[in-house]
């Protein structure tokens, strides 16, 4: 198993316990620490922010140079542990999400490269483990709001009789939000397995804009009664806020967990009038404000609810920022950091992420880890976290880094070998330093010139900005990767 460190039945209470033991010992002595650790623990309640396209270098913590004011994003920075070397599973939206949820690489599934559009049949295996199901054993209330993307029902499916296989059938007990990104049709608002906005037949023209009030484009199709674009944003962000009041207030105490998939900062970029204008990154970067401003919301009500100490707030993004050379010369604005290359490709700029981690009192403040991370490992530390018997997972391929949160040194966490995946289905394995891509060109949005070497091998210590093919100059450690990647590539789970 894949899935390792402390056995999964244990796990969380020795987590938990370790964590009060280090704390109490402190002020009153081993013995009156040692007695208060055997006392039942109070499961913490668990945010997860996930935002859509948006680079790490968006964020002034990771990136000082950056054009875009995120106050609120810095300040969770400071309060809690933030991840330089986190990646996405892939380079684009749906896989990195299944990856999310189920701690699985998506291209093990049928979907070998893009994504699902809003009328697609369920990715996600109706027998498939996710953190939602994982986290109601534990006797969690599940909640998820906004972007789902993950396919709703069958190929047969449409949108005016009952919603099968969407998000309650993997776990989740409420779901609000929207079928697939901003930019695709159908365009409804979703509640549990029924429309929230009624479908008469109106169809919405295919848009494609650069006006005052925001950029970008949708394509056409189905719209339901009163579904405005410029309002998801805020009406998501209200009902996540609605379901954190209702979760702390319930007679049944249980713990929550909240799932809220943000449609922004993706396509079409359309920020609110207070942000219009505000940052120095155009339409893109006011956006991006936005989504700063929702994480402060959320965190102000954990804060006013008086259950911030004992809430794991969580964010991270789904692939890195549509932001090409264009952009980037235009606004002098870095969404990916010095990164090379942007959302879809292979290279760094497509996959590597935000991640920053939060649980007052609990967590370090302030820690920047540089261990190598991928997003399906949320799911084993989770488990790690909460205590759940991890054995009977059905993940391999996440691994609990739950150590890196609690430890004030670097730690000897190790991973092992990331697999990264790029929009038209390009391979690349990381392990350590090195980086082996599987072919030539960016796999995805970028356009690069071959240099006639069959494959690229980097050192991202010595050029995390991908500059310099080392393929032809490091054939062994070339031949290590590949067989490493054809290694994992290969297990049928």
């Amino acid at each position: 198993m894949a899935i390792n460190k402390l056995p999964l039945n244990t796990a969380g209470s020795q987590f938990i316990t370790l964590i009060v033991t280090m704390m109490l010992a402190l002020v009153y002595g081993d013995a009156f620490a040692n007695s208060l650790a055997t006392q039942p623990k109070t499961q913490p309640n668990i945010v997860l922010i996930f935002a859509d396209d948006m680079g790490y270098g968006d964020i002034q913590a990771y990136n000082p140079e950056s054009k875009i004011a995120t106050p609120n994003l810095n300040k969770m920075a400071e309060e809690g542990v933030s991840f330089s070397d986190a990646h996405s599973s892939s380079a684009v939206c749906t896989p990195s999400r299944y990856s999310l949820l189920t701690g699985r690489y998506a291209w093990r599934t049928h979907l070998k490269r893009g994504v699902l559009r809003g009328h697609s049949p369920a990715l996600i295996e109706s027998d498939r483990t996710t953190i939602a199901s994982m986290l109601k054993s534990q006797g969690y209330k599940t909640l998820a709001v906004g972007k789902w993307h993950l396919g709703i029902g069958y190929a047969e499916t449409d949108y005016w009789s009952q919603l099968t296989r969407g998000p309650n059938s993997v776990g989740f007990d409420y779901f609000y939000g929207i079928p697939a990104s901003l930019d695709m049709e159908p365009y409804v608002f979703i509640e549990n397995e029924s429309l929230a906005t009624p479908l008469t037949g109106k169809i919405v023209e295919a848009s494609q804009f650069r006006r005052s009030d925001g950029e970008g484009f949708w394509r056409k199709g189905l719209i339901g009664d009163g579904f405005d674009h410029q309002s998801v944003l805020p009406t998501l962000t209200q009902k996540a806020l609605e379901q954190i009041q209702l979760a702390s207030k319930s007679a049944d105490n249980k713990p929550f967990f909240l799932y809220y998939a943000l449609p922004a900062p993706h396509t079409p970029w359309l920020p609110s009038k207070a942000s219009q204008g505000k940052s120095g990154a155009g339409h893109y970067g006011d956006f991006v404000m936005d989504v700063d401003n929702l994480v402060g919301q959320i965190n102000a009500e954990l804060d006013h609810l008086g259950i911030a100490e004992n809430t794991i707030v969580i964010y991270s993004s789904d692939n890195g920022a549509h932001w090409t050379e264009t952009d980037k010369q235009k606004y002098q604005h870095y969404a990916n950091g010095k990164l090379r290359g942007q959302k879809a490709d292979i290279h760094e700029g497509g996959h590597r992420v935000p991640l920053i981690i939060n649980w007052p009192n609990k967590f370090v403040a302030g820690k920047v880890s540089s261990s190598l991370v991928v997003l399906n490992d949320l799911l084993a530390t989770v488990a790690s976290i909460t205590g759940a018997n991890v054995e009977e997972l059905a993940s391999v391929d996440s691994v609990d880094f739950s150590s890196e949160l609690v430890s004030e040194q670097a730690t000897d966490y190790d991973r092992g070998a990331v697999i990264h995946h790029s929009h038209r289905g390009m391979f690349a394995i990381r392990k350590g330093d090195w980086k082996l891509v599987e072919g030539q060109g960016s796999g995805g949005f970028t356009r690069v010139k071959p240099d006639g070497q069959a494959m690229q091998l980097y050192n991202l210590k010595e050029d995390p900005a991908e500059t310099t093919n080392l393929f032809e100059k490091h054939p062994e450690i070339a031949k290590q990767l590949l067989a490493e990647l054809e290694k994992i590539r290969s297990r049928s789970y």
